[in-house]
């Protein structure tokens, strides 16, 4: 797991650099796992917090989002690198928000998953529905945009580069470029802008330095040794 919480006299610093939800890999940040770590850093009066994520689970992710809400501590959220799909929700708990100049942060819808009838189609739909409901109102309440115009963004999955995030209320400040070398898999996206997508091709783990492989490699090893025992 890339994230990391440390308190230091009475300022936390959360980096958030891990998908948003639960993992069996540990490579990602779940609601529970965040509200321990927060919980751990004891009483502090500032949280730094730096986002370098695609987002994940929405659940998990507006969890985040109302677990620092609630804290009484300030909140300065500082977008490193990218802050994609509920991360960007989570960005917005920030009573400060900064954002790198070379960083990235992107909108959508929320989307899932349904198998089975009419019916369970119809739930899910409506469900998906409320979601985004929720989510053009915590965008719009923190960028004073339009409803409407939030949710068209929503609708075009659209990608904000640092002046353009600025501009539209995303953030209050932009700051120097950062150097962000975690690398996420965005290809699930449509429109990725072709110059974010180089970048993380070319920051792609080789196999040899892949952790999930040699996880995966550790864990054949180990059940081979068994089956010969």
């Amino acid at each position: 797991m890339n994230s990391n919480f440390t308190a230091r006299g009475k300022t936390g610093e959360i980096w958030l650099y891990d998908p948003i939800g639960d993992s069996s890999w540990g490579d990602a940040v779940s609601a529970k796992s965040f509200q321990k770590e927060l919980t751990a850093m004891g009483k502090v009066d500032t949280i730094n917090l730096h986002i370098n994520s695609p987002g994940g689970s929405v659940f998990d992710g507006v969890t985040i989002y109302n677990q620092l809400k609630q804290h009484p501590a300030r909140v300065v959220v500082d977008i490193d690198g990218l802050a994609a799909s509920i991360a960007s929700v989570i960005a917005m708990a920030g009573d400060t928000r900064r954002m790198a100049k070379n960083a990235t942060m992107m909108i959508h819808n929320p989307e899932g998953v349904a198998v089975g009838g009419e019916n369970e189609m119809d739930r899910v739909k409506a469900l998906l529905r409320g979601v985004k409901t929720s989510i053009v109102d915590t965008y719009s309440d923190r960028t004073g945009a339009d409803r409407i115009k939030v949710s068209d963004w929503m609708d075009a999955e659209t990608w904000f580069f640092a002046d353009a995030a600025y501009q539209n209320g995303f953030v209050d400040e932009i700051t120097g470029a950062t150097k962000v070398t975690a690398f996420f898999d965005i290809n699930r996206f449509g429109n990725v802008p072709a110059s974010l997508r180089q970048q993380m091709q070319a920051s792609a783990p080789t196999p040899a330095m892949d952790i999930r492989r040699q996880r995966i490699d550790g864990m054949n090893t180990k059940v081979a040794a068994l089956l010969c025992a």
